[in-house]
C-alpha cells in the first residue's frame, strides 16, 4: 500500500513533506510543478501561477497518469486543488487500485457535482467557503454512494502551514484523522 499526497497550489513544500512523513511511512507526493519548490511569495501568487500555468484539468490528467504507473493499492490524500483533482477522476475505471481517498477542502468539487466515485471518498469541508454555500454542497453530495462528508470548524487551507487560513488545532486534528485512516 502506498499513500499518494496530492498537493494544493503551493506544490511540494517542506511543510507537506513533514505532514506526509508524519502520518505515513510509504508515500509519494504528487504536485503540479514536477517536485520543484516554487517558494511562492503569497497564496495569491500561488493561485495565479497555478491557474495560468497548470489548471485543474491538466492536474487531474497528471494524477491519472501517475496512477497508471502504480501497480499496488493506494490511498489518495488531497488538499484543495489536489482534492478536487482526486474527485474529478474518482469515477474513472482506470483507477481500480484506489483503496480510499481523503479530500481536504476541495472547493472545485462544486463544479463537478455529478461525479459518482468508484471507491470510498472522505470529503472534509471547512465550515464556510467564499464562493459557494458549503451546507448546500454537503447536502447535495451526502447521498452519493461511496462518499462520506465531514464539516470542520476551520477555513480552506487549515492543513497548510503556508496558507493564510492555517489553523494549528485543525492541523493537529487532521493529522490525527490521517494517522488513523492510513494505518
Amino acid at each position: 500500500m502506498i499513500n499518494i499526497f496530492v498537493s494544493d497550489i503551493f506544490g511540494k513544500t517542506e511543510a507537506l513533506e513533514a505532514l506526509a512523513s508524519g502520518v505515513a511511512s510509504n508515500y509519494l507526493i504528487l504536485d503540479p510543478y514536477e517536485g520543484q519548490d516554487m517558494k511562492f511569495e503569497s497564496e495569491r501568487n500561488a493561485y495565479q501561477y497555478f491557474s495560468e500555468n497548470v489548471g485543474l484539468q491538466a492536474y487531474s490528467e497528471k494524477l491519472e497518469q501517475c496512477m497508471a504507473e502504480i501497480d499496488t493499492s493506494v490511498n489518495l490524500i488531497g488538499f484543495s486543488v489536489g482534492a478536487s483533482a482526486i474527485w474529478k477522476v474518482s469515477n474513472r475505471l482506470s483507477l481500480p487500485s484506489v483503496n480510499h481517498a481523503i479530500c481536504f477542502y476541495g472547493s472545485q468539487i462544486r463544479h463537478h457535482r455529478r461525479v459518482k466515485p468508484l471507491f470510498p471518498v472522505s470529503l472534509i469541508f471547512p465550515h464556510q467557503e467564499q464562493h459557494f454555500s458549503v451546507p448546500e454542497l454537503v447536502d447535495e453530495l451526502s447521498s452519493v454512494h461511496n462518499v462520506e462528508i465531514k464539516e470542520v470548524p476551520y477555513l480552506h487551507g487549515f492543513m497548510n502551514k503556508l496558507s493564510d487560513n492555517f489553523n494549528q488545532t485543525g492541523y493537529e486534528s487532521g493529522l490525527e484523522m490521517l494517522s488513523v485512516e492510513l494505518d
